[in-house]
């Protein structure tokens, strides 16, 4: 592409992306964030999973206080409270 204009540049390709709930069973916030995970990476198409701290000792140990805990791409997005703006639009930058 050399001498094109910037203006004319190829987008990328959107990646793949998953996001990771980290909850445990009996967590009120962890049922709210479940809410709006789904809800967010249904709109966008975007693949998530949920994973149980007390069936993990790694993630035990790591995010134990911080609860409920999403993770985007493996890397630490947000914990306790999910704001649904701030979330799709990290997942759409």
């Amino acid at each position: 592409m050399a001498g094109m204009s910037p203006l004319f540049r190829r987008r990328a390709e959107p990646r793949e992306r998953l996001v990771t709930l980290v909850r445990k069973p009996g967590c009120h916030l962890c049922d709210d964030a479940e809410l709006v995970v789904g809800k967010v990476c249904g709109d966008l198409g975007v693949s998530w999973e949920q994973k149980d701290i007390t069936e993990d000792q790694a993630l035990y140990d790591r995010y134990w206080e911080q609860i409920p805990v999403v993770l985007i791409d493996g890397e630490q997005h947000t914990f306790w409270r999910v704001n649904e703006q701030r979330l799709r639009r990290a997942l759409t930058e």
